[in-house]
């Protein structure tokens, strides 16, 4: 029997990109690519769901199963098609905008319900396809776009990574689009692990936060290898700064599964559409 092997190629699409120059989505996108391949999966056994945004263009350029769902709903999206399907890697993908604004109280929810999916979020802390406004994640302070406050929001941001651990992500980790190499083997660990994964990707968006150019100098990998005690996971979230990437959180809750005359009636209806 032939096993057939694929290349990142074979999950790209002929869609060409329209990010910006510089934008770290492509990153981001080469990393998943590099993730599918080294853990052997094939374009047939994943599905790149989306939301709303610049990020959440990705599922067009990849060669997989796909959905362009409506805004901040694409983890309700994935979470039925890993319940419908649950033979296939379901990656969810999008930005801050989309995952933690009008998508908030979704990523909250897939958080506790703990299905075995992965979520991958482009935090540029900003919302670039609609030209610059503060987004959840943006610093109370910044003021540098036309759509911001003067003198900035003066709200807390958001922070993603302290919000999925107390809500019962599984794994969650920080990942720079940077370095792609890096992110890919953060995804592809992600993956791997059962339950909901959150892997927090910091993209800069270099069109309308042009100073996150720094961010590649910034970062650094964590110094603590990964913990499976949340209240540990805790302590250090609140002295991170917010620069260092890396696996922060593996728990071990079981992955949530359809009760078991659920999935029996749904192998029966597959069964007879075969038939048929």
């Amino acid at each position: 029997m032939t096993v057939d092997t694929y290349s990142a190629k074979d999950f790209r699409s002929e869609v060409k990109p329209v990010w910006c120059p510089g934008c770290g989505d492509y990153g981001v996108l080469s990393s998943i690519t590099k993730a599918c391949v080294d853990l052997g999966l094939a374009p047939h056994q994943t599905s790149v769901i989306s939301g709303i945004g610049c990020s959440s263009r990705l599922p067009a350029y990849t060669n997989t199963y796909g959905f362009h769902a409506i805004h901040g709903r694409a983890l309700p999206v994935g979470a039925g098609l890993k319940l419908a399907r649950p033979d296939l890697t379901v990656l969810v993908v999008g930005g801050d905008g989309d995952g933690f604004s009008i998508g908030g109280n979704h990523f909250l929810h897939a958080c506790r319900r703990n299905v075995d999916m992965t979520y991958i979020v482009m935090d540029n802390r900003v919302y670039g396809m609609t030209k610059g406004q503060p987004s959840p994640t943006t610093e109370a302070d910044w003021d540098a776009s036309a759509m911001a406050p003067p003198g900035g929001t003066g709200l807390t941001p958001f922070h993603p990574l302290a919000i999925a651990l107390a809500s019962g992500a599984n794994f969650i980790a920080r990942a720079f689009s940077g370095d792609p190499n890096g992110t890919a083997s953060l995804i592809a660990e992600g993956i791997r692990h059962p339950g909901f994964s959150f892997i927090a990707v910091m993209s800069p968006c270099i069109t309308f936060r042009e100073e996150q150019r720094d961010w590649k100098s910034i970062v650094r990998p964590t110094a603590f290898p990964p913990t499976s005690d949340p209240a540990q996971a805790a302590r250090r979230l609140m002295t991170d700064p917010g620069f260092n990437i890396g696996v922060l959180f593996k728990g071990s809750r079981a992955p949530f599964a359809k009760p078991r005359a659920e999935a029996a009636a749904i192998a029966d209806l597959d069964a007879e559409f075969v038939v048929k």
